[in-house]
């Protein structure tokens, strides 16, 4: 079992980045699981960060958007944002910057690969954001986006119109059937540390499809991408039987 790693010297190198107050970084970098075998510490988790990171990351990307590609109506904006702010993408930009080798977890967070944990490290990026807004403000914070994300966020635009599932599922019911999905959280299930959601994807009261993730988007997503397969099969059905 690895320790973290508290060299936050060389993290502030690869991130460009010197903190003014360096207990927002370790905060950024302290995840819920940590204080539950550190009760005698004060310091906080970095929900919090996490917050006020994912909407600095909203505004970014949307504020980039709106700049870079003024042809694109609303609804194509939002589906390019919807594409970078998923967990994969998030994940990876903080596998690039190795911020799981810095995490603060439990025991038994660690043993579980919590370090390479795509939504774990999805929320440690957004609280990293969050962390850098509170210390320094929005333009270094952009500043560090931009380094991050900028080139990302431009090959997600040049491809156009870039749609998730839960986008697609929509327009085919709203086409089909006149109805927009709505989405449930079923249930949670695990330690407050390493929780899996169950979301159901509905047309008005009917349960369409269910999936899990560890967070409640994936977990959205994941029904969603269910319920497509489940549309698709229906409509090959009703194409062989009007063949």
């Amino acid at each position: 079992m690895n320790a973290a790693n508290n060299d936050y010297h060389q993290l502030e190198k690869r991130l460009r980045v010197h903190f003014r107050q360096p207990e927002l970084l370790e905060k950024a970098l302290t995840h819920r699981s940590w204080l539950n075998e550190h009760r005698q510490k004060t310091t906080t988790s970095n929900e919090r960060l996490e917050f006020l990171g994912d909407a600095v990351l909203e505004l970014w990307s949307s504020s980039r958007l709106y700049a870079l590609f003024p042809q694109y109506p609303e609804g194509q904006l939002t589906n390019i944002r919807s594409a970078l702010v998923r967990t994969q993408t998030l994940a990876l930009a903080a596998k690039k910057l190795h911020l799981g080798k810095y995490l603060r977890l439990s025991r038994g967070e660690e043993k579980t690969g919590g370090r390479q944990n795509p939504s774990l490290l999805e929320n440690t990026f957004e609280a990293l954001i969050g962390a850098i807004y509170a210390d320094q403000g929005i333009e270094a914070a952009f500043k560090f986006l931009d380094r991050q994300l900028l080139a990302k966020l431009k090959l997600f635009g040049k491809k156009g119109n870039i749609k998730d599932a839960k986008t697609i599922f929509q327009e085919i019911a709203q086409e089909r059937m006149k109805i927009t999905p709505h989405y449930q959280i079923l249930a949670s299930q695990g330690p407050e540390h390493q929780k899996i959601f169950t979301a159901g994807a509905f047309l008005e009261t009917k349960l369409i499809a269910k999936g899990q993730g560890h967070s409640k988007r994936e977990a959205e997503e994941a029904a969603a991408k269910k319920a497509l397969t489940i549309f698709k099969k229906q409509s090959r059905i009703s194409n062989k039987k009007n063949a």
